[in-house]
């Protein structure tokens, strides 16, 4: 119980951070959010009906309150506040848990805030429409990554010092070298257009399309195939080193020596004994390299016009529209914390050694 309490309080405190963190670089260095929201035809009029709008005339603090608030479940509203119109009810749907004075508290979903380039789309709907894309590349590439960089792995414990061992590692220094933006324009350029003819794969396109008519949305599994590829290059390097290195620590154990001695094969000595155990390192690094993904797809799908969260984040940056950037950050940095406690949790299960202790 202690285990689970010290985990809730750590992930509370880091996410605090996190909110924090966003706020005072977008607030304080992100410039004027007004001027943002108008762009260059901006009145003096239009400037302080939106900073009065949006609470942008208060002071940092008291703007950095009004953030806690929009994001916390639980919330607080003063009914008569009159200098701060943009108020629930107008901001979201809640649920009122009560009155005091002129307080009401409110049951919610974190508010995200609106787009300023989007006709006011709220945030958190345009991070619904994108996610969901970014979440099936990531997974395919550590899919892509885990398959592959495994069974290299094997292959190279298994053939250490000799050919198939060097040209592994070769390919694997080559892979955490290559940044994936490059990755992304010499495969896009290569598959999706020089052997187009034998691939039949697309330089750019998302999971969904539209038909010849612009009416129905069709999956495209294919456009999947080279960003996943490409963004599975580089956790793939790692997880087949870490695999080589684990697997030929484990090789030295005595309980290995025991089973081959009582003759087992190396295939059944692997299979039975000795993956389980030289999987531990290669679980904390694909924990941390799914939730960076979530991250390190902004370049892999920008190249390869994958309508996902990190496309929209490049295309927030190029207008300036700046709630959609602070909230794609934060939910990535959320998604983050809460992957890395969900590993903690496989971590003990792989390793009893290492597991829960109250």
């Amino acid at each position: 119980m202690q285990f689970v309490l010290n985990k809730i309080g750590y992930t509370l405190l880091t996410i605090w951070g996190v909110i924090t963190v966003i706020f005072m670089l977008f607030n304080i260095l992100g410039g004027d959010p007004a001027q943002m929201m108008l762009g260059q035809n901006e009145t003096e009029e239009q400037l302080r009906v939106i900073n009065r709008k949006y609470g942008f005339d208060q002071p940092i603090t008291t703007q950095y309150r009004y953030y806690l608030n929009d994001l916390s479940p639980i919330s607080f509203h003063n009914t008569n506040r009159e200098h701060f119109t943009y108020l629930y009810p107008n901001k979201y749907s809640a649920m009122q848990l009560l009155e005091v004075g002129n307080t009401i508290v409110v049951l919610k979903w974190p508010y995200l805030r609106e787009s300023f380039q989007k006709n006011g789309k709220k945030v958190s709907t345009v991070i619904f429409e994108t996610l969901p894309n970014t979440a099936v590349l990531a997974v395919s590439a550590i899919c892509v990554a885990l398959f592959l960089g495994i069974l290299l792995g094997v292959i190279s414990a298994l053939t250490k010092d000799r050919w198939p061992d060097k040209l592994i590692q070769f390919i694997s220094t080559m892979g955490m070298s290559v940044p994936s933006f490059f990755s992304a324009i010499l495969f896009a350029w290569l598959f999706g257009f020089v052997l187009h003819r034998y691939t039949d794969l697309n330089m750019t396109g998302s999971l969904y399309e539209l038909d010849d008519f612009g009416e129905h949305l069709h999956i495209r599994w294919k456009n999947l195939i080279l960003p996943a590829v490409v963004l599975g290059i580089r956790p793939l390097a790692v997880v087949s080193q870490l695999m080589r290195n684990s697997l030929l620590e484990v090789f030295n154990q005595d309980y290995i020596r025991t089973a081959r001695a009582k003759g087992l094969t190396n295939t059944q000595i692997i299979y039975r004994h000795a993956l389980k155990n030289a999987l531990n390192p290669v679980v904390t690094a694909v924990s941390g390299w799914f939730a960076s993904m979530l991250a390190g797809a902004v370049f892999v799908e920008y190249i390869f016009g994958w309508n996902g969260l990190g496309k929209e984040i490049v295309d927030a940056l190029n207008t300036l529209d700046l709630p959609i950037i602070m909230g794609s950050v934060l939910v990535i940095a959320i998604l983050f914390i809460l992957i890395n406690i969900f590993v903690d949790i496989i971590y003990g299960w792989l390793d009893p050694r290492v597991g829960i202790r109250d």
